[in-house]
């Protein structure tokens, strides 16, 4: 039995946990690949109009599963921290497809994630795959014990720097911390590209940001290579945390590198009418200005021109780098 994994949302974090648990569990794993313009297209003519393009992305990535597999995995997340949660569009993520995609709704999985710990791994959560398919409990805790093993490991080559398309890569070839310990951080500045990873990682919706910043010789920070404690230690300066655990996460990110003088820039990559990041940029931005860092935004949309991105990426890289040379002059 063939069951799908959209190559998008978060894919781009749990990729190595969910492949391993239907695997364990006997399915044959789908996952749509690359995001193209056809799956754009496919997404957006299917998705309601005014919906963010993530959303319209994943769409796409959908219809794509449902005509290669028996099954699509759409999971509910509502929560993954105590009294947090996720954007309304990941919690009712399943009830978007099917008022948008035809025929979707007897072929879609949809477990509902309401923990309070990422790490997803309650068998609570996944009765539907009792439910539906009729494994025992044993079985299903067995398996999830084991993808709660490969992530946990996967996590670990995120926390000691390597990024999350890199470790993704790791995992996929089965090299593991080999592979981490080959790469050589030595570019010429530090700079944060804080985003949420199916912005970020996606490469047609992003246009390759990442790729395009290292070829520009800038080692890279981002907010899944700070663990959960780290991260949300840097939000006690505040009154109350955010609403949402991404966005607590990727501004508590921010702030543990500017706290800890990492970082020249700073760059927030983020969707085109994203409520949470509308909240968190300007938070960056601020704390940026506090500390005379760099930091500009980032907005994705369904655009496909890649020059006016690599005209802004390549001016605040060249400043960034004229910054520098100036201040290790006077220090001379």
């Amino acid at each position: 039995m063939k069951i799908g994994i959209p190559q998008a949302l978060l894919y781009y974090y749990y990729l190595p946990f969910w492949e391993r648990l239907f695997t364990e569990l006997g399915f044959e794993v789908y996952e749509s690949g690359l995001t193209t313009k056809d799956i754009l297209d496919n997404g957006s003519k299917a998705a309601v109009a005014d919906i963010c393009a993530p959303i319209k992305i994943y769409t796409g990535h959908v219809i794509d599963c449902l005509n290669n597999s028996d099954f699509v995995f759409i999971p509910r997340f509502s929560s993954i921290q105590k009294n947090e949660y996720f954007c309304p569009k990941f919690m009712g993520l399943p009830d978007i497809i099917v008022g948008t995609v035809e025929n979707s709704e007897k072929k879609i999985i949809s477990p509902i994630i309401n923990d309070i710990s990422e790490d997803i791994c309650d068998p609570r959560s996944y009765d539907i795959l009792i439910d539906k398919f009729g494994f025992s409990y044993r079985e299903l805790n067995n398996a999830l014990k084991k993808a709660n093993k490969v992530f946990t490991r996967f996590k670990k080559l995120l926390h000691n720097g390597l990024s999350l398309d890199k470790a993704l890569f790791s995992y996929k070839q089965n090299f593991w911390e080999e592979y981490l310990y080959s790469i050589k951080k030595n570019g010429e500045i530090n700079i944060a590209v804080l985003g949420y990873v199916y912005n970020l990682y996606d490469p047609f919706i992003s246009l390759d940001v990442v790729k395009k910043l290292e070829e520009l010789n800038v080692n890279i920070f981002t907010f899944e290579m700070v663990n959960h404690d780290d991260a949300y230690k840097q939000l006690s300066k505040y009154r109350k945390k955010l609403f949402w655990t991404f966005s607590n996460r990727v501004l508590g990110a921010g702030l543990y590198y500017l706290n800890n003088n990492i970082i020249d820039g700073m760059i927030h990559v983020t969707a085109f009418g994203c409520g949470p990041d509308a909240i968190v940029g300007k938070f960056l931005q601020y704390e940026c200005d506090e500390r005379s860092i760099p930091f500009t935004t980032l907005r994705i949309d369904e655009h496909t021109g890649e020059g006016h991105l690599v005209t802004r990426i390549e001016a605040f890289t060249d400043m960034i780098k004229r910054k520098k040379a100036q201040t290790l002059e006077v220090k001379l």
